[in-house]
């Protein structure tokens, strides 16, 4: 994929991850799978499995031409399954003939695709527990430092910045927590051929299931789901709202690194955040990517949904479309998570500014307004509950680490 414009709102990793060269890559995992179970139920000759394993190797195929040739065959699995044959009956004819036996196309992607986005989560899954630790950190240092809470934009009574803090990690919790219980649903292997029922693997179908997603490492459904989505776009719903949890964040940095209100700011080095046109400028780019991704993620999930309802046994044109949709939605989901990971434990936080903030606005107001909503002994209160909740998410953090390992490469 281009990374003119994916580049810097995403990270290498995950463009590497939906490259050409990756995806077919996992393609071919999937068939050398498939033959390995075969030969072991004895559906194919264990020669023939050889054979077929030794071929698939992504080095031995022009990924661009197959690539390009998918657009006139409606789907990248044929022309790589054709050359994959070819390939295999340049040192075994027979063994050709039992290359993707019994399988479809949509098997091959969709369990390519599960592949591919387990790693992508396991990505996400470190950077995320990176900004955790470091919320609940800034949580427990900036318990007791008053600031100004604001509701419909203008001030409405002191908090403290570790309680805010607080409350920004406890989406990014439960996401992590959401993520993992979803990812251990849906990274299934697919495997029901023509449609569904692996009529041509002689009654051995779920054998060859169950030794496939052994062999790698995905869960072993009890159905094919080329047309039941649920699963699979429930996990893209969660990517969604954890792109809007960090949205949400970075919305608040954002307006409170302002000049005019500076309370905090990106951490800062050469060539980060500078401008084209005014070298006075630090803007706050991590900012911009959890934004942007928090702009993208509601249409790509909306997409999702909308391609749930698909045609009898396999789609026309909806699964497609969701496939199309997929990869942008996991850039932009670790693109977020990524940038805001770099950016918290860094955060540069003015409790003078929060402060000076406060007596202006104090100044400004009637005695008995100034004393009731904005007096600092507030922040007590708030540093308070900050403390507890910090305690209480650092338990469920830690708790998601030993559950649900769906996303373990």
């Amino acid at each position: 994929m281009s990374s003119i414009f994916e580049g810097f709102l995403s990270t290498p990793e995950v463009l590497e991850a939906f490259s050409e060269r990756s995806f077919l890559s996992a393609m071919l995992r999937f068939e050398a799978s498939l033959a390995r179970a075969q030969a072991t139920v004895g559906l194919i000759p264990e020669s023939a499995a050889r054979s077929i394993i030794g071929a698939c190797k992504v080095e031995l195929f022009d990924v661009a031409k197959i690539a390009r040739d998918s657009g006139q065959a409606g789907s990248i699995a044929i022309p790589l399954v054709m050359r994959l044959k070819e390939t295999v009956r340049l040192v075994d004819q027979e063994a050709a003939d039992f290359v993707h036996l019994g399988s479809t196309s949509q098997d091959v992607i969709d369990t390519a695709m599960a592949l591919v986005t387990r790693n992508t989560l396991a990505l996400i899954d470190t950077d995320l527990n990176k900004a955790i630790a470091a919320l609940l950190m800034l949580a427990t240092r900036h318990a007791e430092h008053p600031v100004l809470g604001r509701t419909l934009m203008q001030p409405a009574s002191v908090t403290s910045f570790g309680f805010k803090c607080a409350g920004w990690a406890a989406p990014l919790v439960r996401s992590r927590q959401r993520l993992k219980a979803s990812a251990s649903n849906a990274l299934s292997v697919q495997l029901g051929g023509a449609v569904g029922t692996l009529a041509q693997m002689q009654g051995k179908g779920a054998q060859v299931r169950a030794l496939m997603a052994a062999d790698l490492k995905l869960k072993a459904p009890t159905f094919a789901w080329h047309t039941q989505r649920d699963e699979w776009i429930g996990l893209g719903c969660e990517l969604g709202l954890l792109a809007g949890s960090f949205g949400k964040i970075a919305k608040d940095i954002s307006l409170m690194s302002q000049y005019e209100v500076g309370e905090v700011s990106e951490p800062t080095k050469p060539g980060r955040g500078g401008s084209s046109a005014m070298p006075h400028k630090r803007n706050p780019v991590a900012c911009m990517v959890a934004l942007a991704a928090a702009q993208r993620a509601p249409q790509r999930v909306a997409a999702l949904l909308a391609a749930m309802p698909q045609e009898h046994e396999r789609a026309l044109g909806n699964w497609q479309a969701e496939l199309a949709e997929w990869p942008g939605l996991l850039m932009s989901a670790h693109g977020a998570t990524r940038a805001m990971a770099r950016a918290l434990p860094g955060l540069q936080v003015d409790t003078a500014r929060m402060l000076a903030n406060i007596e202006k606005l104090r100044n400004e107001l009637p005695g008995d307004v100034a004393k009731e909503w904005f007096g600092l002994d507030l922040a007590q209160g708030a540093a308070a509950l900050a403390r507890g909740q910090v305690t209480i998410l650092t338990e469920l953090n830690e708790s998601t680490e030993t559950t649900n390992a769906g996303t373990t490469p």
